[in-house]
C-alpha cells in the first residue's frame, strides 16, 4: 500500500517512527567519535537520566500511548532496552573520556540492546501499516478485516448479558446518482458524512465497519426486539436530518436503508449477514428510507 494511501494519522506517524530512529543512528556517530578522538559526546549520552533527553526518547514518551495501544508489553521493553543501551554506552563514554579501556560486558550489552531496540521498532512499524491497511482511509472505519473476531467476542459478551445480537447492514440510497450528477469528490464527501453521522449515533460499544462502497455493517446488542427497532429508527431520523453542502447546487440530504438479523444459535457470520441483506433487499423494494427485521 503506496504511503499516499495511509490514514494521515499513522503516514504521520510512521514518518515520526522513521524520523526518532535516523535520530538515534546519527545519535550513536558521536558515540563512535568519542571512543576515536575522544570528544564528549553530550548530554544526551552522559546525564544519568540520558535516555529521556535524546531525540528518539522524548518522542517515544510523548508518543507512548500509541505504542501502548498497538501493543502495551512490547512498548515496556522498547523502554527498558532504550535506557539499557543508554546505561551501557554512558558507562562506556564515561571510562573513555577517563584514559581508561571499556568494559567488554558494556559492550556487549550495548551492542545487544540496539540489536533488540531496532527489532522491535520494526514490529511497531509493521502493526501500524497492518492497521492501517484494516481500516478505509476515507472514513477512518474499519474494514471488514477482523469482522469474524469482532462478531465471535460480540457473540459471547452477549450470552454472557443476556443481550440479543443483530447483525445491521447499511446502505445509502440513491448513491448512484449522486456520483454521476455532481461527481466522485462529492460522492466522497457524503460517504464520508454518512460515516461520521453513523459514528456519532451508535454507541462506543457498537462495532462498525465499512463494508464495501456505500455500505456498512453494524454489530448491535440489544435486551429485545424493540430495543432494536428504537436503535434503528433513531439512526434513521439522525440521518435525515444530515445535509451535504454542494456547490452550484441544492444540499442533498442523506438517507439510508437497514436490514438487520438477529443472530440465531446456527448462524455464523456469513449466514447473519446473507439474512440482514435479504432484509435490506425487501427495504430497498418498499421504498428506502426504512428498516426490515429479518424473521420477526
Amino acid at each position: 500500500m503506496p504511503m499516499s494511501a495511509l490514514p494521515s494519522e499513522a503516514d504521520i506517524f510512521i514518518a515520526e517512527l522513521d524520523a526518532a530512529v535516523e535520530a538515534h543512528m546519527n545519535w550513536t556517530r558521536r558515540i563512535l567519535r568519542c571512543a576515536v578522538l575522544r570528544t564528549a559526546p553530550g548530554e544526551d549520552v552522559l546525564a544519568p537520566m540520558a535516555h529521556t533527553l535524546c531525540h528518539f526518547g522524548n518522542w517515544f514518551m510523548s508518543s507512548r500511548a500509541e505504542f501502548e495501544a498497538l501493543d502495551a508489553q512490547a512498548a515496556q521493553r522498547v523502554e527498558a532496552v532504550h535506557q539499557a543501551m543508554h546505561d551501557a554506552i554512558r558507562s562506556i563514554c564515561t571510562r573513555v573520556l577517563a584514559g581508561q579501556p571499556g568494559n567488554h560486558a558494556d559492550l556487549e550489552t550495548f551492542e545487544q540492546s540496539q540489536s533488540d531496540l531496532l527489532a522491535l521498532l520494526a514490529r511497531f512499524k509493521t502493526l501500524i501499516l497492518t492497521q492501517a491497511v484494516r481500516h478505509d482511509p476515507l472514513t477512518g472505519l474499519p474494514l471488514r478485516y477482523g469482522i469474524e473476531n469482532d462478531f465471535a467476542l460480540c457473540r459471547k459478551e452477549a450470552r454472557r448479558a443476556c443481550n440479543l445480537l443483530y447483525v445491521a447492514m447499511i446502505d445509502m440510497d440513491h448513491f448512484k446518482p449522486v456520483n454521476d450528477t455532481h461527481g466522485h469528490l462529492v460522492g466522497d464527501q457524503v460517504l464520508r458524512q454518512l460515516a461520521g453521522v453513523l459514528k456519532q449515533t451508535l454507541r462506543s460499544n457498537e462495532p462498525l465497519y465499512r463494508f464495501g462502497g456505500e455500505e456498512f455493517l453494524w454489530l448491535l446488542q440489544c435486551k429485545s426486539v424493540a430495543e432494536a427497532e428504537q436503535s434503528a429508527q433513531r439512526l434513521l431520523g439522525a440521518i435525515r436530518t444530515t445535509s451535504v453542502p454542494v456547490p452550484g447546487s441544492v444540499p442533498l440530504v442523506l438517507t439510508v436503508t437497514l436490514g438487520l438479523a438477529r443472530v440465531r444459535e446456527q448462524d455464523d457470520l456469513s449466514s447473519a449477514i446473507m439474512r440482514a441483506d435479504l432484509a435490506l433487499y425487501e427495504g430497498k423494494k418498499n421504498g428506502r428510507d426504512r428498516y426490515v427485521i429479518a424473521d420477526p
